[in-house]
């Protein structure tokens, strides 16, 4: 929703005296938009449209720009406002950083409570907290405002990230409250992380320009937070919690309890993880880890396990440190989730930019809840590295728990008979040849006509992500290219029922609801469109940019590299990927059909329509699986009418939508007396018309 602006230079002319009032109104605006960004990235309930909250940060930036006196560290145009740095500095923790001892079983959290009974002599109550699977990092308040932030390093002495961390949306530039009641100083610390979805979409991006991919979650959220240009890290959806005080000075109201001590973080505006648990013995904190142990993959981000913290503070100085560990914390770790198997053959996909991606095909095995018969090895190098050949038994693990990766070769199990791999000189499809830049690691077909590409666009232009035709997967694409129905995008506006019914699974009804997708396709708007075309270096995020910067893909075609690199989030690479595509004839001569077909080229005000739909305000969680909808399609049909659909039940969450095998988020919603409804219900608040229009109808 909120996106990045850099604030406009000073003038040159010197600073202006500023006029009664303008202070104080300039306050008044910090405020407001301090608290949309809390809205939306912390409490998940955006109460603004884009446009409105562009509008107000603008205003702001042009208040600062003609008055620099006015300017403040913790506004929020400062966001994205530091400069690229040749290193990082060193910075020393005020509180050391100490690791936890780990737990590995049900009887290990009982010799760690019995340790603690034994210490203390009597029992005490916890706080189980997920273990996010991230980077450690420690921010510092000085009278509410955020001065500095690092990583953990050593645990003594970590790397200074300030203008990276300040790239977080639900990271406070200053403290929610009275400013009379807050800690003159304050020292905490959290785990900085990528959402699993986010992660996957990251490494398909990279995957497809041919970089190197992240092994998981942790490394792509340490890559991103260690970058020295801070508007690298302002280009992923970091997030970030917070689950100790490490010290604080100048607040007289004493923090008895890490409960407390969150609650109270929660209150200042600071991000916390909301799945904590209060456990009054250790049987309730073994019922906590055996839940997350089966249910850890309900949510949105990666964990590696528990940590177990005893909840009296005071309890802390008492219970003291073994050599190298606290003894009033422990972290359960949750059993591996890998699996061996065999690699049957190394494959090559050829991608729709004409990068060529090896797959190593595997023998069927299951891990993390899942069958895997398929891997990427991303380029040649990666299997050079690990040396897998084909034969080979191989340990697979899914990345993030999202994506299969072959973790390692069993070199002791091999035979003899294994085959090394061998990159083929011509591409796989086409016989074109293959190049390889050496700014990259992957291989690509030169050739311009190779179908293979021209297939994989095609599908990407259908798919949900971009242009939403539902029933045009890579099969139905096959038939039409087979067919000579569909060579380019445009060709798909151009098909009729006629010429659908007589192909492979197709039909009459199948025909008629195809059409009718591709028909409603053509009103999906200028930021899906440019995602659908498949332009190198311009995913989703960027699209989006772009379509709220230009009102028609006119205006973009007739934009510099220059205009494009001063927009927040375009850097060079892009620019000049997005000039080349425009000012090629082949691509422009694409686009005119595609306007004269009917497609919509503009950037509909799609936020100050919301609301006036019939969810508006509305924020929704779905859990479980659905009778017939799948998870995103149903959340594409709440977003068309208005709603927000959220991640997590909260307090402000309107109702729940539970399917089969709902999990903790319907238990959640229960607790806290939230309605919860099932996918009749669902369709009955979304409307006849909404679900017809969405899923294509009769035939």
């Amino acid at each position: 929703m909120i996106k990045d602006k850099e604030a406009p230079a000073e003038q040159e002319t010197g600073a202006l005296p500023v006029p009664d009032g303008v202070a104080a109104n300039v306050e008044a605006l910090r405020r407001q938009l301090r608290q949309y960004e809390y809205d939306y990235y912390v409490l998940d309930q955006p109460k603004v449209s884009d446009a409105d909250y562009d509008r107000l940060l603008q205003t702001l930036m042009e208040l600062e720009a003609r008055y620099p006196a006015l300017l403040t560290a913790d506004s929020p145009t400062q966001r994205v406002g530091g400069q690229a740095r040749s290193e990082f500095r060193p910075l020393t923790h005020r509180t050391p950083l100490l690791s936890l001892a780990n737990a590995f079983s049900e009887g290990d959290l009982r010799d760690f409570d019995r340790r603690i009974q034994e210490k203390l002599g009597h029992a005490v109550s916890y706080v189980v907290e997920p273990k996010i699977d991230g980077l450690t990092v420690v921010l510092h308040y000085e009278n509410g405002i955020f001065q500095r932030g690092a990583t953990r390093g050593d645990g003594v002495t970590g790397e200074e990230i300030t203008e990276n961390l300040k790239t977080i949306r639900m990271l406070p530039l200053r403290l929610r409250g009275d400013q009379a009641t807050l800690p003159h100083y304050l020292e905490v610390r959290g785990e900085a992380f990528l959402p699993k979805e986010a992660f996957q979409r990251l490494n398909e991006e990279r995957d497809e320009k041919g970089e190197a991919t992240f092994a998981n979650p942790r490394n792509a959220a340490a890559g991103s937070l260690r970058q020295l240009d801070p508007k690298v890290a302002a280009q992923r959806p970091l997030q970030v919690y917070l689950y100790n005080i490490l010290s604080m000075e100048g607040e007289d109201r004493p923090i008895l309890t890490q409960t407390a001590a969150l609650e109270t973080m929660e209150a200042w505006g600071l991000p916390v993880n909301r799945e904590r648990r209060y456990c009054a013995n250790i049987e309730e904190v073994i019922t906590a880890c055996q839940y997350w142990t089966e249910h850890r993959h309900d949510l949105p981000f990666e964990i590696d396990g528990m940590v177990i913290k005893v909840n009296e503070l005071t309890a802390y100085e008492q219970l003291g440190m073994t050599s190298k560990f606290p003894r009033y914390a422990t972290a359960f770790k949750f059993p591996p989730e890998q699996a061996i198997t065999r690699v049957v053959d190394i494959r090559l996909r050829v991608g729709r930019t004409g990068v060529i991606t090896p797959t190593a095909e595997l023998e069927p095995v299951r891990v993390a809840g899942t069958t895997v018969s398929r891997a990427t090895l991303h380029n040649e190098d990666m299997i050079r590295e690990k040396d897998i050949r084909i034969g080979d038994a191989v340990v697979i693990q899914k990345a993030g728990d999202i994506i299969p990766e072959v973790v390692r070769v069993c070199t002791e199990q091999r035979t003899g008979a294994e085959k090394p791999f061998v990159m083929a000189a011509a591409c796989p499809e086409c016989g074109g040849v293959l190049a390889r830049l050496e700014t990259e690691a992957a291989w690509r077909c030169t050739a311009a006509d190779c179908p293979a590409q021209a297939k994989e666009r095609l599908a990407h232009f259908a798919s949900r992500d971009a242009m939403d035709i539902e029933g045009l997967g890579p099969a139905v694409v096959q038939s039409l290219w087979q067919a000579g129905l569909a060579h380019t995008v445009a060709d798909l506006y151009h098909l009729t029922a006629a010429q659908l019914e007589p192909l492979e699974r197709m039909g009459k009804r199948s025909a008629a609801k195809l059409i009718k997708a591709i028909e409603q396709s053509k009103q999906r708007g200028l930021a899906p469109l440019l995602f659908a075309l498949g332009i190198r270096h311009i995913g989703q995020t960027a699209a989006k940019t772009l379509a709220r910067r230009f009102a028609s893909i006119d205006a973009l075609m007739a934009a510099s590299a220059e205009e494009l690199c001063a927009i927040e989030e375009i850097g060079p690479t892009m620019a000049a990927s997005l000039t080349a595509y425009m000012a090629n004839e082949a691509n422009r001569q694409l686009i005119d059909r595609l306007r004269a077909a009917g497609v919509l080229m503009a950037g509909p005000a799609v936020m100050e329509a919301a609301a006036a739909m019939p969810l508006a305000g509305q924020t929704v969680v779905i859990t479980g699986t659905l009778p017939t909808l799948e998870r995103r399609e149903a959340q594409r049909l709440l977003e068309q009418q208005g709603a927000k659909v959220a991640s997590s039940v909260s307090k402000k969450t309107s109702w729940v939508v539970a399917g089969e095998a709902a999990g903790s988020k319907l238990d959640k919603a229960r607790e806290l007396g939230i309605p919860v409804v099932d996918e009749a219900e669902l369709l009955h608040r979304l409307g006849d018309e909404a679900v017809e229009a969405r899923k294509g109808g009769p035939a």
